[in-house]
């Protein structure tokens, strides 16, 4: 008799195989040498089926600006609407706070804000991240990440309030002088998190 255990381990890898076979084929076209750089001998056929999903996902996801991934599009008031009064203030930070949550239900994640005041925030994501045009990937767990100190093309503000003194070692050493003082950051802000 034989065990049911082998039995429904061997259907599974079955089934998993024959998936395999069809992603394989459905991303054929999209084949570069990213994903040939990927070790896929070193996962099991069902991780191997994760990541040919994800990256089927990925090549096949929409490429809109984040303000249309919300339906409606999402509309907040401009920034020059909120006058510059207390009053206006604590009405920029009410918005400012929905629209955080709302990006993040879209599984946008702000990062390195806490040198921004609330209104120079406010105005990146109504002029730099509302009108980016990103991949909208739906039923994942990947998380948009948005750079808010733009370390890529300005490493003075992620230096002075953000790198670990590891990352100010490394960059002094790469550079050959010290990095910029180190400034606490003025704003601290404990915005809505997922891990990068």
């Amino acid at each position: 008799m034989e065990n049911s255990e082998t039995n429904s381990f061997d259907f599974d890898e079955v089934d998993h195989l024959l998936r395999n076979a069809e992603l394989r084929d459905q991303i054929e076209p999209y084949v570069d040498e990213a994903i040939c750089r990927v070790n896929v001998q070193a996962f099991s056929t069902a991780k191997e089926n994760e990541f040919l999903e994800s990256m089927l996902a990925w090549e096949r996801a929409p490429v809109l600006p984040i303000v249309a991934w919300f339906d409606p599009p999402l509309s907040i008031p401009r920034p020059n609407n909120f006058a510059m009064d207390l009053e206006g203030e604590d009405s920029l930070h009410e918005v400012l706070w929905e629209t955080v949550y709302r990006l993040f239900e879209k599984r946008v994640v702000l990062d390195f804000t806490d040198h921004l005041s609330d209104r120079e925030l406010y105005q990146l994501i109504f002029r730099d991240i509302l009108p980016s045009e990103e991949k909208k990937l739906e039923g994942t767990d990947s998380y948009l990440h948005w750079d808010c100190a733009d370390a890529s093309r300005n490493p003075e503000i992620y230096l002075c309030y953000y790198a670990s003194d590891q990352e100010r070692t490394e960059w002094e050493a790469e550079h050959g002088f010290a990095p910029p003082q180190r400034i606490r950051a003025p704003f601290h802000r404990q915005l809505p998190r997922r891990p990068l």
